[in-house]
């Protein structure tokens, strides 16, 4: 029997104690009550159901305790065991005392069924639980036993493994020491001949970019001579261009003071005539006109210069100003 079907036979054990319980219980609250109604005050009649409670407490209580102090295989020593048989002693009483007092041997046999029944249910419920937990400590010290041995094996396998696997670790290491002395002696010998290799190689390099540099110490001289000519070339068109753009802006500016020399002669020319006492051809007053708004002349001044009216004289100035104005304007717009 293993550990599940002791605890399943426990369990079992203790539904049946307390469906027992609960039956002489509930029995005796309605045996018991009557006779302790009869035998109390009427004022206090209604008092008459504690009795029964208070002693089926007590049957409770042992019953409760007994089987915890079972299970952990203690012993409460004699209280508990004048307790329990009180108990019972006073359930029965009770129960069989109605059917006493009227000589009914018949009532006390059946009301008696009850708490004999609980009162052996305890005991026999005791003696098994202390069976059922001595059967488990049993049970746990054969398992507690077998534990330990399955440990004890385990641990000389796993002593044994691990004694294999160091002597294969170190067979192992000592092949990878081996291994790697000969691969170092081909390490040596091989960078031996790489650094002949590299000396013979950074030999002929160093030549090679001697020679290199050389030849580009040559070749940036010539680029720099070409440079400087380059520049010098570059400095003389300039210089020309910039002399040719002086020349140039000299050019234009005599030659704008040469028109402005010439217009202002032109306007002279035209204002020295003095007052007409006729009109002049319309071509020419608009000269003699424009030449008076040049000058800043007065329109009566050049109406008398040109021998036409002031308001057409006028109307030409206003002419004349709106064309200065006009171009203004676009080029502000602009």
């Amino acid at each position: 029997m293993n550990s599940a079907q002791i605890r399943s036979a426990d369990r079992a054990l203790s539904v049946g104690t307390w469906l027992i319980v609960a039956g002489a219980m509930l029995y005796s609250i309605l045996t018991v009550t009557p006779l302790a109604a009869r035998h109390t005050p009427q004022e206090w009649r209604w008092t008459a159901p504690i009795l029964p409670l208070v002693v089926d407490a007590a049957v409770v209580i042992v019953v409760r305790l007994d089987a915890t102090l079972a299970r952990l295989g203690g012993h409460g020593g004699r209280w508990p065991i004048v307790l329990r048989w009180m108990t019972g002693c006073m359930t029965l009483a009770l129960n069989v005392a109605d059917s006493a007092l009227q000589k009914d041997l018949v009532g006390v046999a059946v009301h008696s069924v009850a708490p004999l029944l609980l009162i052996v249910t305890a005991e026999t419920g005791l003696a098994y639980r202390r069976a059922i937990a001595a059967a488990l400590n049993d049970l746990n010290a054969r398992q507690q036993a077998e534990k330990e041995a399955r440990e004890q094996a385990a641990a000389q396998r796993r002593e044994a493994a691990e004694r294999s696997a160091r002597e294969e670790r170190e067979h192992q290491a000592a092949l990878v020491r081996e291994q790697r002395e000969h691969e170092a002696r081909l390490a040596r010998e091989q960078a031996e001949r790489e650094d002949r290799a590299r000396r013979e190689e950074q030999a002929q390099t160093e030549a090679r970019e001697r020679a290199e540099r050389e030849a580009r110490e040559r070749a940036e001289g010539e680029r720099e001579q070409q440079q400087r000519e380059r520049e010098r070339r570059e400095r003389e068109a300039a210089q020309r261009r910039e002399n040719e753009r002086r020349q140039r802006e000299q050019d234009a500016r005599r030659q704008e003071t040469e028109l402005r020399e010439r217009e202002a002669r032109e306007r002279a020319a035209l204002l020295s005539g003095g007052p007409v006492n006729e009109k002049l051809p319309e071509p020419r007053a608009r000269q003699i006109v424009a030449a008076a708004v040049e000058s800043g002349l007065p329109v009566r001044t050049a109406a008398e210069l040109c021998g036409w009216s002031t308001g057409w004289v006028s109307a030409r100035y206003q002419e004349l100003r709106d064309a200065k104005t006009t171009p203004a304007l676009e080029g502000v717009s602009a």
